[in-house]
């Protein structure tokens, strides 16, 4: 009888062992734990880390580039305006299936938008079956891949996973991974150029629902909000060196919003929403110009400011926060801001995505999920019917190019509108994508409009042809 007890509970007990020791091993994480035994091969690069090694691996694909201009080099475009200004003749109207849809490809699941140079197309992605951030290089023309810098980072589910847009240049490419890893690669090739872990480098929070903020790179500069030791950090893309760091007296921290340059009375500055505020940093030192506490957001900051003109800058959020107006002035050589009017949620607030300012006006979807227009008095001027409103949560991209404005909602509907203040003009609408949630930053060059959900990134024919 005792030897039966025996051999029944010794299963079980190895059983329990085994779960256990599958449940360490899956709770490390993987990038801490990379070993290396042997020499790595030419396209595998290792970045040394406190944690442990962290091993890149640079993959060539058959992509070819396309053949086409145009460019989207980053969030929101070449201006930071979200606007194509291409001279390219685009299709007024569509057919009940929609624009054309040129190809398609599987994405890791999240947000993360394209960005588009020399007929490439680049790409923060998520690898989920080998745990790994991928930074992608794909062909406008076909959607191949022409190669996929990865390097492991284990990542669970948090509401999606990669939430960036890489910012490309003809030289580099630097992009900015969920868990705040800065990544600098050359353009053409994939080559490896130096990584940053904003984390353990420079003592970051990572916001929840992982990264969100978009990188810039300006005057070969990669621009980035830290908010740990460094409220914001520029670097020399060539080398990884740090060319100046802000300070942070106020400890603000990193939030989903994303930087934007803008100029005032001959001073160029980055404009940013941090956790306690929004700050204006000098281009040239890195220095506070300006900052201002009377705009936070009580759970997450994503949308980025909008230079609207003549010192103004308006900034929306979610979460009840409405809108607010500042404007710029200048005293004795001293930058100030000041709020000049607010509204509630009801008039207008962006939960998610950035605002448009386009010929004197502002175009964005407010919490009702209505279009609507604004002037810069912070009077509405329309809003899109009742009966069309962009939901059901809201939340999907929108931009504008040759006068059109192409609105996504959650669920993959594309539609396209007149970017006009006399009233809204809807002229045409189509289910382009399954979803779910159909966020992800628009993408457009000659006349080819990048779109994701969840789970899928397609490219669609717009134009006139």
């Amino acid at each position: 009888m005792r030897e039966s007890v025996i051999a029944r509970i010794i299963p079980v007990a190895l059983v329990i062992v085994g779960v256990v020791s599958l449940y360490l091993w899956l709770k490390r994480d993987v990038a801490a734990q990379l070993t290396n035994s042997m020499p790595l091969p030419s396209n595998v690069q290792q970045i040394s880390s406190d944690e442990g090694p962290i091993s890149g691996e640079l993959l060539q694909f058959d992509g070819v580039p396309a053949d086409l201009p145009g460019a989207w080099p980053r969030f929101r475009g070449a201006n930071f305006d979200a606007i194509s200004t291409e001279k390219v003749d685009l299709a007024q109207t569509w057919d009940p299936d929609g624009p054309a849809l040129l190809w398609s490809i599987d994405v890791g699941e999240g947000y993360a938008g394209a960005a588009i140079l020399a007929g490439r197309v680049f790409l923060m992605d998520y690898d989920r079956p080998k745990q790994a951030d991928a930074i992608r290089c794909l062909s406008l023309e076909d959607g191949k891949d022409i190669w996929r810098y990865s390097y492991p980072i284990r990542i669970k589910r948090w509401h999606g996973m990669s939430r960036t847009v890489p910012a490309v240049t003809e030289k580099y490419v630097v992009a900015l991974g969920p868990k705040c890893h800065l990544t600098c690669l050359d353009t053409d090739t994939g080559q490896f150029r130096w990584m940053m872990n904003l984390v353990r480098d420079f003592n970051a929070t990572m916001p929840d629902w992982y990264a969100g903020q978009c990188p810039l790179i300006d005057d070969g500069k990669a621009i980035i909000a830290v908010g740990g030791d460094a409220l914001m950090m520029a670097v020399d893309c060539e080398t990884g060196e740090i060319v100046w760091k802000s300070p942070n007296p106020n400890n603000w921290l990193m939030t989903h919003s994303s930087i934007i340059p803008a100029e005032f009375m001959g001073t160029r500055m980055y404009v940013y929403c941090a956790s306690g505020g929004v700050v204006g940093i000098s281009a040239e030192d890195g220095s506070i110009l300006w900052e201002i506490n009377e705009w936070k957001i009580r759970i997450a900051n994503v949308t980025s400011p909008v230079v609207v003109g003549d010192g103004l800058i308006f900034l929306s959020g979610g979460y009840k926060a409405g809108s607010m107006m500042l404007q710029l002035t200048q005293e004795n050589g001293t930058i100030s801001a000041q709020p000049t009017f607010r509204l509630t949620h009801e008039v207008f607030g962006s939960e998610q995505q950035t605002p448009i300012f386009y010929d004197g006006h502002i175009y964005g979807i407010r919490p009702d999920k209505q279009l609507i227009c604004l002037d810069l008095n912070g009077q509405v001027v329309w809003t899109s019917p009742g009966t069309h409103r962009f939901g059901p949560r809201g939340l999907g991209p929108y931009m504008i190019a040759g006068g059109l404005i192409y609105i996504m909602d959650d669920e993959g509907t594309l539609t396209l509108a007149k970017a006009n203040p006399a009233g809204y003009k809807q002229l045409a609408e189509a289910k382009v994508l399954e979803g779910p949630e159909s966020w992800g930053p628009m993408a457009i060059a000659s006349g080819r409009l990048i779109l994701r959900d969840m789970n899928r990134m397609i490219c669609l024919d717009v134009t006139g042809q």
